[in-house]
């Protein structure tokens, strides 16, 4: 089902403002954690974690598997974003 550009815009704005009120890290760089690169999860230091399916709008993962978590953190010191687990539409 497509849905209409400006309701899709609206609802990417809905997901950003609910990110950015639950967690104070401003990565500016994002890592998808996948079937190959789950073991990563491990190397980062995490400071927050959302289930997708608590995030307003957003895919839920659909890789048996694969957490499905949204994670800031630190990777060698350095703050990133990871999506712990992909989703298909």
């Amino acid at each position: 089902m497509l849905i209409p550009i400006p309701q899709l815009h609206e609802q990417i704005q809905e997901t950003a403002a609910w990110i950015k009120q639950h967690t104070r890290l401003r990565p500016a760089s994002a890592i998808i954690l996948g079937s190959g690169l789950g073991h990563l999860a491990d190397e980062i230091e995490v400071l927050d974690a959302f289930p997708y399916e608590d995030i307003p709008n957003f895919p839920v993962s659909t890789v048996e598997g694969h957490k499905g978590r949204l994670i800031f953190g630190r990777l060698s010191g350095c703050p990133i974003m990871a999506l712990e687990g992909r989703f298909h539409y």
